[in-house]
C-alpha cells in the first residue's frame, strides 16, 4: 500500500507569505538615484549641450548670445530635474516648458523689449510667439556675425531650452542613457546647419561630443547594477578594473580623436561645406535694378532745385553716398554684387553692420523728399539704420546694405515723407603726403568688359612720370580736371552728349576739347585706372558746396548730384579723388556746339480731326466710406501672426501626443479585430488592463486575470471587474469559441467599465492617464519600473509560522477534470497558473507551469 503523496505547492500559493510579510513592510521607492548618479548624468548633459552652444560662437557679434543660450540651458535643465523629482507627466513638462519660454524668454532673449530688462511686455509675448515660425528664416537669410539685438537670440534659447529639457528628462529617467543622446545630437546637427561654413568647427564639435559621450555611457554601464549569477572558484572581480575599463576607454577615444584630426587636413575635401544659410537666399538681385548712374543726367535736368532729400547731422566734409559703381559693361557702369573683396554681397539691414570700421561716428537722420528710388542715400559706413513713419516696418524688411561698397538698396522703394536714421562712422580723408608710402590695395575686382582700346595707351602716358602710387592717382585726376571742360548739355550750354557707354568715353578722350560732367569724367578716371592697375571705382552721391558746408540741415538737389572716383590703398582705405573740371571752366569757342541744318521748307498738309475722346463710366465716390470706416491693417497682422505664431508652438509641441493617442488607438483596433475569437475576449481584458496602468493601478506583467480582479476592484471600487474576470476566462478556455454577440457583450461592458475609471479624478489626471506611454513600452527592454504596491501595516501582525512542505496530513488537491473537448472546467482555469497574463504584444497566452522541485510519483 502506497503513502499519499502531497503535492508540491504551487508558485503562487508558496509566494503567499512572502505576500503577507511585503504587506507588513513599507516597499522602498525603486526609482531612487545615488547621489553619484545625479552628479554623473547632471554634468554629462551640461558637457554635452555646452558643445553646440559654444558652436554658435561665429555665428552670432560677440559673447552676448551665451546669455541666452546658458539661460536656456539651465532653465531646461532645472525644469527636467523637477519633472524627475516630482514624477510628472510629458504634459506637466510640456507646459511648464512653455511656460518657462515665455516667462524668461524675454530677458534671456529680448531684453530690450522688456520692462527693466526683466518684467515682459505684450510686445516681449508677440515676438516670442512669432520667433517660435520666424527666428528660423530672419537667423539664416542674415550675413553672420548676425546682431544680438535684432530677435536672433530667440533661437539660441529656444534649441536650447528644449534640448536641456528632453536630454535631462530622458538621462534621469531612463536606465539607457542612449536615448537621452538623441536629442543632444539632434541639437548639435541643428547648431552646424545654422552656423557658419567654418571647416572645423564641425569636426571639433563631433569629436568633443564622442568623447564627452563614451565616457558617459561608460560610467553609466560601470554603475548599473549587475543581476548575475556569482562566479564559483574564481576570485572577485577587482575593484578598480570597472575604472581602467573607462579610462581605457576614454583614452582610445582621444587618441582616435587626435589622429582623425591630424588626417583632416590631408583628407578634407577641397569643395566648400554647406550649410542651411548657403541655402536659403534671400529674395534680392541687385541686377534688377537699373544703374543709378543713367539717371545721372535725369536728375540734374529735371530737378535742378527741388529738394530731393534733407540730411541732418552730417559732420563737415563728409559725402552722402547713393551708389557704388564697380562693374563696367561697355554701356553701363553698374553695382555689382561680387566686387571688391568676398563679403561685398548685400545683405539684409540689420544693427551691427560695419563693425571693423574707423572714423568719427556720427548719427545722421535722412527725409526723403522728392527722390524717388531704390538707392538708399548714406554716409560713411552705416552700423545700423532706424526707419520711421508709417512704412517704417515695410521699409526696414527690404532694406540691404552692402559693407564693402557701402551701398543701401530698400527694394520697395523711396517716397516722399519717408525717413529713416542712420548710425554710422564717417572716415577720415588722408592726404597726399599719409599716402606718400601706402601702396594699392591687393583687391579683385571685378572684370571690366567692353573698354575701348585706345585708353591703355592713354592711361600709360599719363603715368609714366609718377613715382608713387598717390602720384599715378593724382596725375590721372589732373588729366581730366584741368585739360577738360565742364558742361551738362543742356540749354544754352556747350554741347555735352549724356551716357557714359565706350563709345562715348573714347570720344570724351580723343577730342580736341574735353567736353562733359561727372558722369563722364568720373567714368573715364576710373577706366584709365584699371588700365594700369589701379584699383577704382565710381561713386554717385551728393555734397555740399563750400559756402553751405556749414548748415545743420543740408538739402540735396539736382544742382548739387556729384560723381567722383574712390581709389584703394592698402592701410587708408577708399579714398575719394574728383576728376571733374569745375563748374566755370567752360569751352572758349562754340566749335563744340552742335551746327545747324537748316532743311528746305516744304508745304506740310493739315493735321487731321482730332477724334473724340470716349468718356469713362461715371464712378460713385465712395472715399467718404472708407475715411468713415477706417481699418487697421497692422492690428490685424498683429492679430494673424501671433495666432500663427500659437498654432506652429503648439502643433510642434502636441505632435507628440497626438503620436501616443495614435499608437493606442492602433492597438485597441488590432485587439478587437484579431483573427482569433478568444483573442478578441483576452485582447478586451488587456485593453482594461491596460487602460486602469494609464490611471496608476499598480497591475503587473505576468498575473492572472483573477489578481489583475483584485487590484482593479480595490483600485477603482468596482465589482463587475471580477464577474468580467471569470466571464473571460470561460471564454477563452471554454470548449467553444465565443460568438459575435458574446464578443461585443464582452467589450461593451471592457468600455463601461473604463468609461467610470475616470470618474472622481480631476482633468489632468484624466488627460495624463490618455497619453500615458507605460503600457506602450510593456513588454520591451524600454518597460518603466513596476509601480510599488503599498499596503497598510496591520495593528498586530501575527508572527507567521513556517509551513513544511510536505506534511502527511495534507490533503492531495485532485487534477482539473478534463470535458470532452479536452479543456479543463472555467474554476480550475481561473486559478490555475497557466492563465497567467503575459502582456506581449497585448495577447493573452498560456504558459506551463514550472514547478521549484521534480515531480515526484507512487511507488
Amino acid at each position: 500500500m502506497s503513502a499519499p503523496v502531497t503535492p508540491l505547492p504551487t508558485r503562487a500559493e508558496s509566494s503567499a507569505p512572502a505576500r503577507v510579510a511585503a504587506s507588513t513592510v513599507r516597499i522602498p521607492r525603486v526609482d531612487a538615484l545615488p547621489t553619484r548618479r545625479w552628479i554623473l548624468d547632471l554634468s554629462a548633459v551640461a558637457l554635452l549641450l555646452l558643445i553646440p552652444v559654444v558652436g554658435f560662437a561665429p555665428t552670432f557679434d560677440g559673447a552676448s548670445y551665451l546669455v541666452a543660450a546658458l539661460g536656456g540651458l539651465v532653465t531646461g535643465m532645472g525644469l527636467g530635474v523637477l519633472g524627475r523629482l516630482f514624477r510628472w507627466g510629458i504634459l506637466l513638462v510640456t507646459a511648464a516648458t512653455i511656460g518657462a519660454y515665455f516667462l524668461f524668454g524675454g530677458a534671456l532673449a529680448l531684453p530690450q523689449t522688456t520692462v527693466a530688462g526683466v518684467i515682459p511686455t505684450i510686445e516681449t509675448l508677440r515676438q516670442l510667439a512669432l520667433g517660435v515660425v520666424m527666428s528660423w528664416k530672419q537667423l539664416l537669410t542674415t550675413i553672420a556675425p548676425v546682431a544680438t539685438g535684432d530677435g536672433h537670440l530667440i533661437v539660441p534659447f529656444l534649441l536650447t531650452l528644449v534640448a536641456a529639457v528632453l536630454t535631462t528628462s530622458l538621462a534621469l529617467r531612463l536606465r539607457s542613457a542612449g536615448w537621452a543622446l538623441l536629442p543632444a545630437a539632434a541639437f548639435l546637427a541643428v547648431a552646424i546647419a545654422l552656423g557658419t561654413s567654418e571647416p572645423f568647427v564641425p569636426v571639433a564639435q563631433g569629436i568633443a561630443f564622442g568623447l564627452v559621450a563614451v565616457v558617459w555611457l561608460a560610467l553609466r554601464q560601470a554603475w548599473q547594477p549587475q543581476a548575475a549569477a556569482v562566479s564559483v572558484g574564481e576570485g572577485t572581480a577587482k575593484s578598480g578594473a570597472g575604472t581602467r575599463r573607462v579610462l581605457t576607454g576614454a583614452a582610445v577615444v582621444a587618441i582616435a580623436a587626435v589622429v582623425g584630426v591630424a588626417m583632416s587636413g590631408f583628407a578634407a575635401p577641397s569643395s566648400p561645406r554647406y550649410v542651411l544659410r548657403d541655402v536659403v537666399i534671400p529674395p534680392f538681385d541687385i541686377r534688377e535694378f537699373a544703374s543709378p548712374l543713367q539717371s545721372f543726367r535725369a536728375y540734374v535736368r529735371d530737378h535742378p532745385e527741388d529738394a530731393l532729400f534733407t540730411v541732418s547731422g552730417l559732420p563737415e566734409g563728409a559725402r552722402v553716398r547713393l551708389a557704388t559703381m564697380d562693374a563696367y559693361n561697355g554701356t553701363v557702369y553698374n553695382v555689382s554684387d561680387d566686387g571688391s573683396g568676398s563679403s561685398s554681397a548685400f545683405a539684409p539691414a540689420r544693427t551691427n553692420m560695419s563693425a571693423y570700421a574707423e572714423g568719427t561716428p556720427a548719427t545722421v537722420h535722412v527725409e526723403i523728399g522728392e527722390l524717388e528710388s531704390v538707392w538708399m542715400p548714406d554716409a560713411g559706413a552705416v552700423r545700423s539704420v532706424t526707419f520711421a513713419g508709417d512704412r517704417a516696418d515695410d521699409l526696414r524688411r527690404t532694406a540691404h546694405y552692402n559693407e564693402a561698397t557701402e551701398t543701401g538698396v530698400v527694394t520697395l522703394g523711396l517716397e516722399k515723407g519717408d525717413a529713416y536714421t542712420l548710425d554710422a562712422v564717417i572716415p577720415a580723408v588722408p592726404g597726399d603726403e599719409a599716402l606718400a608710402d601706402q601702396k594699392f590695395a591687393p583687391l579683385k575686382m571685378p572684370k571690366q568688359t567692353g573698354v575701348p582700346e585706345s585708353l591703355a595707351d592713354i592711361a600709360s602716358k599719363t603715368v609714366a612720370e609718377a613715382e608713387t602710387p598717390v602720384e599715378q592717382v593724382r596725375a590721372l585726376e589732373q588729366m581730366l580736371s584741368e585739360g577738360g571742360y565742364f558742361s551738362h548739355g543742356l540749354a544754352g550750354q556747350p554741347l555735352s552728349r549724356a551716357g557714359h557707354g565706350a563709345e562715348r568715353i573714347a570720344t570724351l578722350l580723343g577730342s580736341e576739347q574735353m567736353v562733359g560732367d561727372d558722369e563722364q569724367y568720373a567714368t573715364a578716371m576710373a577706366l584709365l585706372a584699371a588700365q594700369v592697375g589701379i584699383p577704382a571705382r565710381v561713386v554717385m552721391g551728393f555734397y555740399p558746396d563750400e559756402e553751405a558746408a556749414a548748415e545743420p540741415v543740408y538739402t540735396a538737389t539736382g544742382e548739387t548730384l556729384h560723381a567722383w572716383v574712390e581709389v584703394a590703398f592698402d592701410g587708408a582705405g577708399w579714398v575719394p579723388f574728383d576728376p571733374t573740371p569745375p563748374e566755370d571752366q567752360v569751352p572758349s569757342d562754340q566749335t563744340t556746339k552742335p551746327k545747324a541744318d537748316p532743311k528746305p521748307q516744304v508745304l506740310q498738309p493739315p493735321p487731321p480731326p482730332a477724334e473724340a475722346v470716349d468718356l469713362p463710366p461715371t464712378v460713385a465716390d465712395d472715399r467718404g466710406s472708407e475715411d468713415e470706416n477706417p481699418f487697421d491693417a497692422g492690428l490685424l497682422w498683429t492679430i494673424v501672426s501671433i495666432g500663427v505664431g500659437l498654432l506652429g508652438l503648439l502643433a510642434v509641441l502636441l505632435a507628440p501626443f497626438i503620436v501616443i493617442g495614435a499608437l493606442k488607438a492602433t492597438r485597441r483596433r488590432k485587439r478587437r479585430e484579431a483573427e482569433r475569437a478568444s483573442d478578441r475576449i483576452s485582447g478586451g481584458w488587456d485593453e482594461l488592463v491596460d487602460r486602469a496602468s494609464d490611471f496608476g493601478a499598480p497591475v503587473r506583467p505576468g498575473a492572472t486575470r483573477q489578481e489583475d480582479a483584485g487590484v482593479l476592484t480595490a483600485a477603482f471600487a468596482e465589482p463587475r471587474v471580477a464577474t468580467l474576470a471569470s466571464r473571460a476566462d470561460l471564454e477563452v478556455f471554454g470548449p467553444a469559441d465565443p460568438s459575435p454577440d458574446d464578443i461585443e457583450a464582452f467589450w461593451t461592458q471592457v468600455d463601461e467599465i473604463v468609461g467610470g475609471m475616470g470618474k472622481g479624478r480631476s482633468v489632468w489626471q484624466r488627460l495624463g492617464a490618455r497619453l500615458s506611454i507605460r503600457t506602450l513600452l510593456e513588454g520591451t527592454r524600454f518597460a518603466l519600473p513596476a509601480r510599488p504596491t503599498r499596503v497598510a501595516r496591520p495593528a498586530r501582525a501575527p508572527r507567521a509560522t513556517p509551513t513544511p512542505a510536505t506534511t502527511a496530513t495534507t490533503p492531495v488537491t485532485p487534477a482539473p477534470t478534463p470535458t470532452p473537448g479536452g479543456a479543463a472546467t472555467s474554476a480550475d482555469a481561473a486559478s490555475s497558473p497557466s492563465t497567467r497574463r503575459s502582456r506581449r504584444g497585448g495577447k493573452t497566452r498560456s504558459a506551463p507551469e514550472r514547478s521549484a522541485h521534480p515531480p515526484q510519483e507512487n511507488e
